[in-house]
């Protein structure tokens, strides 16, 4: 019985515990290119391409059509005008494949903003955003998000499994930069 509970308790503890960016401001962004989808159709992600435009929003979140990550994305396409008054774009990215993508950007996107497939994980790890189960390797992406400035380094990283935050933490970044940028 002890054990039991020791095994449960260890269980509880690798769910319970919330994500912790890897990447700090400062940091390189590592450059991707994904497939992507925006008001339902594919298309192939820059970010170095994105990032000639100005700042870009990458966020990352579990799984497409799931209570808060759809939250999430109604919450990012209600403030998308003001990421682009602030001279930002945005893109999620999450495990779920391009199909799924096309329609979750759709859907829950409104057609305002891309979400990136990754199936694969490779920029999902690269970004250390990956929940990893013990033995399974990598489940899903971890709800973080972070503003890369032009010049190719991460201005803000925030994470945490409610999307609440996510917004308004990644906008007042990008109004930040943008005040210290003004021409």
């Amino acid at each position: 019985m002890k054990r039991m509970t020791l095994f449960l308790s260890f269980c509880l503890g690798i769910f319970a515990t919330g994500a912790m960016a890897a990447l700090k401001p400062g940091d390189a962004a590592p450059d991707f290119s994904l497939e992507a989808a925006q008001g339902g159709k594919p298309f192939k992600f820059s970010l170095a391409e994105a990032l000639k435009k100005g700042p870009v929003v990458v966020y990352f979140y579990p799984k497409s059509f799931t209570s808060v990550c759809t939250q999430e994305a109604h919450e990012f396409a209600e403030s998308i005008e003001d990421f682009a008054a602030a001279g930002a774009s945005v893109i999620g990215v999450s495990s779920d494949n391009i199909v799924t993508q096309q329609e979750f950007s759709s859907k829950e996107c409104r057609d305002k903003f891309p979400v990136g497939a990754d199936p694969d994980f490779s920029v999902i790890k690269a970004y250390d955003a990956a929940f990893t189960l013990p033995i399974a390797g990598p489940a899903y992406a971890h709800r973080i998000s972070y503003v890369i400035s032009p010049a190719g380094k991460i201005l803000s990283a925030y994470a945490d499994s409610g999307a609440e935050k996510h917004i308004s933490t990644a906008l007042a970044a990008v109004r930040k930069w943008r005040e210290a940028h003004k021409p």
